[in-house]
């Protein structure tokens, strides 16, 4: 096979960021690196692309043998492509993103490389550039957010609406008031009412609620806005 001449040699990597919600609070998932340089300090979970595969292939490959995460959706963010940006070698690295519900994955989790989950506010510094790619990222998913139901793939099948508050007011950094969000969460018709109450947080409780998947999709290019000025949030 015939190959490009003088053409210089340039690695192809790509670099998952994992966000989580624990029905509490929104949290990345990060290892600590395995090799030099920045060996043991806290990094995405990362790779090189193979001969033999996609972009999406390796990053699917990557997640699992470094977390033992296993059937996570993963989106496209950006490639970021600064020539200093590995201090090795040459290499391009594709950014992508998910999200889950941290208790629905736990059990996957290997032990192999020191998974582990920090809070958004508390996470630690970052090796290369991987702030930057986690930064983009955050903006990302605040500005789908903004448009469509997005962030209920981050929450358990039951779950209350100040729990559901509590995930967008991590996601945006922000307080939003109580009896607003109530009211226009269930103005979307999105949830469905359990028989049942969640006393965990007080004796009083909070009802269960389930998403109505048929109005989950019809509503999906259509989703009434939750945070004032989303068009603020441009990415």
């Amino acid at each position: 096979m015939s190959k490009y001449a003088n053409q210089n040699r340039v690695l192809q990597a790509v670099d998952c960021i994992v966000f989580g919600f624990d029905g509490d609070t929104l949290k990345i998932l990060l290892i600590q690196r395995g090799l030099e340089p920045e060996k043991g300090k806290w990094s995405l979970m990362g790779g090189f692309v193979q001969a033999n595969e996609s972009l999406d292939q390796a990053s699917n490959r990557v997640l699992k043998q470094l977390t033992g995460l296993d059937s996570v959706y993963l989106e496209q963010l950006h490639t970021f492509s600064d020539p200093n940006r590995d201090p090795i070698e040459r290499t391009v690295s594709t950014a992508y993103f998910a999200l889950l519900d941290i208790n629905k994955y736990q059990k996957q989790l290997s032990s192999d490389y020191h998974p582990e989950w920090f809070s958004l506010k508390r996470m630690p510094k970052l090796i290369f550039d991987h702030q930057d790619m986690v930064e983009l990222a955050k903006k990302r998913v605040r500005y789908k957010a903004a448009l469509h139901p997005i962030l209920f793939e981050l929450l358990p099948n039951r779950f209350t609406i100040p729990q559901l508050q509590s995930l967008y007011e991590s996601v945006y950094n922000t307080k939003i008031d109580k009896r607003n969000f109530s009211k226009r969460i269930l103005a979307t018709g999105l949830l469905v009412k359990q028989a049942d109450k969640d006393k965990s947080g007080s004796r009083r409780g909070a009802f269960y609620y389930q998403l109505n998947m048929q109005n989950y999709y019809a509503k999906f290019q259509a989703f009434l806005n939750l945070i004032p000025n989303p068009t603020n949030l441009i990415f």
